[in-house]
């Protein structure tokens, strides 16, 4: 599954994460049909086959504005499974609630652990003081 930056997924309207949630668990027939798909000529090795034909697939899901497109294989089924793949993933992200972070204090201990060792480097710079 890829991974979507949080600021990605915290920027989210709630409606939008809701429709991507849903979508996820639509059949494959059923998330086709919400998609704009476009054809296109897809660059790269693959010879003149590749290079006449529109093999590359756009995948535009309409509810939420995600877009994805395959353009790695030389067969456009290929190609619409694979961009169909990726939609799942990145509408599976986007359904992702990211957790809220929470503010905590240093516990006792941690606090005087540190200032104990900044107590020890005082002393030893003291120390280097006194040779100088």
């Amino acid at each position: 599954m890829s991974t979507v930056p949080g600021a990605l997924r915290a920027a989210v309207p709630p409606a939008l994460r809701a429709a991507a949630r849903r979508a996820v668990r639509l059949p494959e027939a059923a998330l086709l049909a919400e998609c704009v798909e476009e054809f296109f000529i897809a660059s790269g090795p693959g010879g003149q086959h590749r290079n006449k034909t529109e093999s590359g697939v756009r995948l535009t899901h309409g509810p939420t504005g995600v877009t994805v497109s395959a353009t790695e294989r030389r067969s456009q089924s290929q190609n619409r499974g694979a961009a169909l793949e990726r939609l799942r993933e990145r509408l599976a992200a986007m359904g992702v609630e990211p957790k809220v972070r929470r503010a905590t204090k240093p516990t006792r201990g941690s606090k005087e652990r540190r200032l104990g060792e900044k107590k020890h480097q005082a002393a030893l710079k003291a120390a280097k003081k006194v040779w100088d």
